[in-house]
């Protein structure tokens, strides 16, 4: 019976081993994938993915998400002080992305796209790039 128990512990360490984090890959977080567009000039923002981000999705349909949860454009303007990440499906219409922008007026907003070299390769996971906005008040 030690023996089973044995084995069993040691089972698990090793999954656990085997599953930890390698800290040079991103953390996969739950959120709501749209196509974004590609931007020649974007610069990678490893802050999107960190769990606390707060990121803002444009679906193809014009709904908007913060993280998964779905939300109205005017309350876009009672997300908490800090930078907030949108992400837009390139198919969206202008005036959607524009009221969300809108809503979000006074707050440090990144607006996240794909590099070329990422729509190169679909396969993988990939950094998220994009383009700083300041909104005036």
């Amino acid at each position: 019976m030690k023996s089973v128990s044995a084995i069993c512990l040691m089972g698990s360490v090793l999954l656990c081993g085997a599953r930890a984090q390698d800290p040079s890959k991103p953390v996969l977080r739950p959120g709501v994938s749209v196509q974004m567009a590609v931007a020649e000039h974007a610069v990678e923002v490893r802050a999107a993915d960190e769990l606390d981000a707060t990121v803002v999705a444009i679906t193809q349909a014009g709904q908007v998400y913060v993280g998964i949860k779905p939300a109205e454009t005017a309350a876009l303007g009672n997300l908490p002080d800090g930078t907030v990440y949108v992400k837009a499906d390139a198919r969206v219409p202008y005036q959607t992305i524009l009221a969300v922008l809108d809503a979000l007026r006074g707050k440090t907003v990144v607006l996240l796209t794909q590099s070329p070299g990422n729509v190169a390769k679909p396969q993988g996971i990939a950094m998220p790039y994009g383009v700083t906005l300041t909104m005036g008040r």
